[in-house]
C-alpha cells in the first residue's frame, strides 16, 4: 500500500566547523602589517638597501627570523620619520613643478621675442653694426677718477642705484662735479634744485660721456634732467665750435608719446636755454613738433638752423616723409616713456624714424615702467648700453599713500565730491573713457567746483589752455584720460583720484605718479568694483603689498591658482608686462595682443591697399 504523503526533501548537513573555517580571516601580526604598510609607502626596498650597506657580508646570510627583526623594534619607523619622508617627496614634486613652469615661461618668452633688431631699415639691410660708443670731450674731475671703484659702489649702494654694463662712469653727487655750465647751474638754483636725485647722480655723467642708456626710475625722480642737461651742453659745444647754418639740424631729437609731455619737455629746455643765453653764450634754438599745432611754427625755427627738436611720433614721421626735417646731422636721440612707444606695435614706427639717421647716434631710453621683454628688445638699438635702475621697473613711488575703495558704479560720481575733501587743491581725476571725463567735468561744474578737462577728443588749443590753467592754479581740478598720466609734472598736486581702475597696472603706476613727486608726499584714491578684471586687481594687490600699503579685505581675499609661482628665483610676476599678480603664462596683455594679431591675419593677406601693406 503506497503512502499519499509527498516525499520529504532531504538536505545535506554541513559541518559547522567547516563553515566557520571558510569564513575565517587569519590573524596578521603587527610586524607583518607594518611591513605591508611600508611597502605601500615605497620604503621597503630603500630600507633593505640601507640595511645591506650597514651589515657585514657574514650578517647577510641571516634566516627569515632575523629579517623580520628589521621591521621590529630595531628599525621601527616612527610617524615623524614617515612625515619627514613624505614631506621630502612632496617638495621634490614641487621642485619639478617649478622647473616645468620656468621651462614653459622660457618657451613663451622665446615665441614672443622680437627677432628683428630695433634698427633702421638701411642699417639692417647693409648689416651695419656699431661696436663702440660715441666719444665726447667731457671727462669727470680728476680727483673722482683717482678714487677706487669701491667708493663708487658704496655711493650706488647708499642711493640704491642698480647698474649694468661695461666701463660704468663714476657717480657724481653734485652738479658742480658734473662740470655743467654756469647758466644751467643758475637755472637749477631758480628751480630750487640743489642736489641731484639718484637717477641724476649716475645718469648725467653716463650721458655726458656719450654712452647709450636705459634709465628706469620712479615717477617724479627727475629723469627729464638726465637727458635735457647733457643735450644743452652738447649743443653749446657744437654752436661754439661751428655755428649752425640755415636749414641745418637738429643735433638732438627727443620723442615723447603725448603732446602734453612734449610741450612740458620743450618748456623746460627753453627755460634752461634762456638762462644760458644770459651768460653771453650763443642761442640754442629749440623747436616743438606736435599734432594740433600749425607746422609753420616749427618750420620757421628749423629754417634758421635748429639744435633741439622735441616731437611726438606721428607729427615727426609726417615731417620726415615730407622732408621738412632731416636727421643727417642728428647724433642724439632720446625716447621718453620709451616702453609706450616700443610696446603695443609701435616698433615699425620707431624703425622708420631710425632709418632717417645718417651714421651712429647716442640713444637714450627712459621710463618708470619697462619690463624685461622691452629692455631686451631695446638693447638691439643701443651700443654697449648702461642700464640704470632706481627701484624695480614698474614699482609705485613710495611717497604716495595708496587708498583703494570699493565703490558701486552708480555711486562713483557722487562719492567724488567726498574724496575731494581729503586734501586741498589742486587735484587730478583720471578716467578711462572720454565720455566719463566729460560727465565728471560737467557734474563738478554744476556743483561749483573749478574744473577743467582734457582727452584725445578735444582740440590741441583747448587741451593746452586747460593744462596751463591747472598748472597756474587758476583751476582746482583737472579731469583727464591717460593722455595726462605719462610724464606730466604738476609739483603741487597732493591727490590723484582714479575714477576707475585702468585695464593695465602700468597705467595705474603712471597715474598715481602725478603726485608724491620730488620727495613730497601724496595720496592716491582708486575706485574699484565687480566690473574690474580679476587679473588687474591681483596685480594691484601685489603692488600694494610691495609698497607696504594697506590692502583692503576684498582685495586680500582674491587669489589665483598660480599664486604659488609668483616669485621664482629673481623674477617677480610677469616677464612680459611686469604685473606682480600673475606670471607670463596667465598674462592678459599678451593674450589680448595674440588675439589681435590672429584676427588681423586674414585681413592682411586678402585685403588690398591696407595700412599694413604700406
Amino acid at each position: 500500500m503506497t503512502s499519499n504523503q509527498p516525499p520529504v526533501k532531504r538536505y545535506r548537513k554541513t559541518d559547522k566547523s567547516e563553515s566557520e573555517e571558510d569564513d575565517y580571516v587569519p590573524y596578521v601580526p603587527v610586524k607583518e602589517r607594518k611591513k605591508q604598510q611600508l611597502k605601500k609607502l615605497g620604503r621597503l626596498g630603500q630600507l633593505k638597501d640601507e640595511q645591506k650597506k650597514t651589515k657585514s657580508s657574514s650578517e647577510n646570510d641571516t634566516n627569515d627570523e632575523d629579517e623580520e627583526e628589521i621591521w621590529g623594534r630595531k628599525n621601527n619607523i616612527s610617524l615623524l620619520d614617515q612625515h619627514t619622508e613624505l614631506k621630502k617627496l612632496a617638495e621634490a614634486k614641487k621642485v619639478s613643478a617649478v622647473e616645468r613652469q620656468l621651462k614653459k615661461e622660457e618657451e613663451i618668452l622665446e615665441s614672443v621675442a622680437e627677432k628683428k633688431a630695433l634698427m633702421g631699415v638701411s642699417e639692417l639691410a647693409k648689416g651695419i653694426q656699431y661696436n663702440n660708443p660715441i666719444k665726447t670731450s667731457w671727462t669727470a674731475p680728476g680727483y673722482i677718477l683717482a678714487m677706487p671703484e669701491s667708493r663708487h659702489d658704496a655711493v650706488r649702494r647708499d642711493l640704491r642705484i642698480l647698474v649694468e654694463g661695461e666701463n660704468i662712469p663714476a657717480p657724481l653727487k653734485s652738479f658742480r662735479e658734473m662740470k655743467l655750465h654756469k647758466g644751467i647751474l643758475a637755472a637749477l638754483e631758480n628751480r630750487k634744485i640743489r642736489k641731484p636725485t639718484p637717477i641724476q647722480v649716475q645718469g648725467i655723467p653716463t650721458v655726458l660721456q656719450g654712452r647709450d642708456l636705459i634709465g628706469i626710475a620712479f615717477t617724479g625722480s627727475g629723469k627729464t634732467m638726465v637727458f635735457v642737461l647733457p643735450l644743452i651742453m652738447f649743443c653749446l659745444e657744437q654752436e661754439v665750435k661751428m655755428p649752425f647754418i640755415r636749414n641745418e639740424g637738429p643735433y638732438g631729437l627727443i620723442i615723447c608719446p603725448s603732446r602734453e609731455l612734449a610741450k612740458q619737455t620743450y618748456d623746460i629746455i627753453l627755460e634752461f636755454c634762456a638762462s644760458v643765453k644770459k651768460f653771453n653764450m650763443p642761442e640754442i634754438r629749440t623747436s616743438l613738433a606736435i599734432g594740433g599745432v600749425p607746422v609753420s611754427e616749427c618750420v620757421e625755427v628749423i629754417q634758421k638752423g635748429v639744435h633741439i627738436l622735441v616731437a611726438t611720433p606721428g607729427r615727426l614721421m609726417d615731417m620726415l616723409e615730407k622732408k621738412t626735417v632731416r636727421l643727417g646731422v642728428c647724433r642724439y636721440l632720446c625716447m621718453d616713456e620709451a616702453d609706450r612707444m616700443i610696446d603695443l606695435g609701435f616698433e615699425e614706427d620707431v624703425r622708420t624714424i631710425f632709418s632717417y639717421f645718417n651714421g651712429q647716434r647716442q640713444t637714450l631710453l627712459f621710463s618708470a615702467t619697462m619690463p624685461k621683454k622691452i629692455q631686451n628688445f631695446a638693447r638691439s638699438a643701443l651700443v654697449k648700453p648702461i642700464t640704470i635702475n632706481v627701484g624695480r621697473a614698474g614699482a609705485a613711488s613710495l611717497n604716495v599713500m595708496q587708498e583703494v575703495e570699493y565703490v558701486k558704479q552708480e555711486a562713483k560720481v557722487v562719492y567724488l565730491l567726498e574724496c575731494l575733501q581729503k586734501t586741498p587743491p589742486p587735484v587730478l581725476i583720471f578716467a578711462e573713457k572720454k565720455q566719463d571725463v566729460d560727465a565728471i567735468h560737467e557734474y563738478l561744474l554744476l556743483k561749483g567746483v573749478e574744473a577743467v578737462a582734457i582727452h584725445g577728443g578735444k582740440d590741441q588749443e583747448e587741451r593746452s589752455r586747460s593744462v596751463e590753467a591747472f598748472r597756474k592754479k587758476q583751476k582746482d581740478v583737472l579731469v583727464a584720460t591717460d593722455v595726462a598720466s605719462k610724464g606730466l609734472d604738476f609739483p603741487d598736486v597732493q591727490h590723484v583720484i582714479n575714477y576707475d581702475m585702468p585695464d593695465d597696472v602700468e597705467n595705474y603706476v603712471h597715474r598715481i605718479g602725478r603726485t608724491g613727486r620730488s620727495g613730497k608726499q601724496g595720496v592716491a584714491t582708486t575706485f574699484i568694483n565687480k566690473s574690474n578684471d580679476e587679473s588687474v586687481l591681483l596685480d594691484l594687490k601685489h603692488l600694494l603689498i610691495e609698497a607696504k600699503q594697506k590692502v583692503p579685505q576684498f582685495l586680500a581675499e582674491l587669489c589665483s591658482d598660480n599664486e604659488k609661482y609668483l616669485n621664482l628665483g629673481d623674477d617677480k610676476g610677469c616677464a612680459y608686462c611686469g604685473g606682480l599678480g600673475h606670471r607670463i603664462t596667465d598674462c592678459p596683455k599678451l593674450e589680448a595682443i595674440q588675439n589681435k594679431q590672429a584676427s588681423n591675419i586674414g585681413r592682411r593677406d586678402y585685403l588690398a591697399n591696407t595700412a599694413a601693406d604700406y
